[in-house]
């Protein structure tokens, strides 16, 4: 095993994609604590932050014969980027709004109502937002549904928070004006 000081990242990848654990193990060793910093600062949860962080380490080393990657540092911490947002869309807006019902509701077809409603309001958002970039839509959903602030999207994206803003305006703009027909198609189909 080479001296891992003096190995550069590309000499760690050929080695990787080689197969050789050693080049995995320094990998690991220099980079899982900084990815799970960066997870834990977006999701505020330590356990959820480490695994997604072994997560990815754990498809590293089974896929590291197909790496296509010249830049590791901008592979590792894209892929903590990309499972961090996948976690905050599958757990976000959901798992805030079941635990509220959990604790407050009492009777559960409320609940059932509530959650249907809930998701029906998501669809018809999903389907404003349709006509717009990935990007559009992830800034309108983390500010709108995750109650993110335009800074804190902004440094998560990388990006100015005039950008961000500017994405906000199109896209709420166009949701606005999505709901407002489906709302007025709804009312002429009930009183017609």
């Amino acid at each position: 095993m080479p001296d891992s000081a003096r190995v550069s990242d590309q000499q760690l990848l050929d080695a990787l994609c080689s197969g050789h654990e050693w080049a995995f193990t320094a990998i690991y060793d220099e980079y899982w604590y900084p990815m799970y910093k960066a997870a834990f600062h977006k999701l505020g949860q330590r356990h959820i932050a480490e695994e997604i962080v072994q997560d990815i380490f754990t498809r590293l080393w089974n896929e590291r014969a197909n790496l296509r990657t010249t830049t590791l540092n901008y592979y590792l911490f894209s892929a903590v980027r990309f499972e961090v947002i996948d976690h905050i869309r599958k757990a976000g807006p959901r798992s805030r709004y079941l635990a509220y019902y959990q604790t407050f509701a009492s009777q559960h077809e409320h609940y059932t109502e509530d959650e249907v409603a809930y998701n029906e309001l998501l669809r018809n958002i999903d389907e404003g937002l349709k006509p717009f970039p990935a990007k559009t839509r992830e800034i309108f959903k983390l500010s709108r549904v995750e109650s993110w602030t335009v800074a804190q999207i902004a440094e998560f994206m990388n990006l100015s928070e005039k950008t961000v803003e500017y994405h906000l305006g199109k896209a709420s703009k166009a949701v606005r004006e999505y709901l407002n027909e489906t709302l007025l198609l709804l009312l002429l189909s009930i009183f017609s």
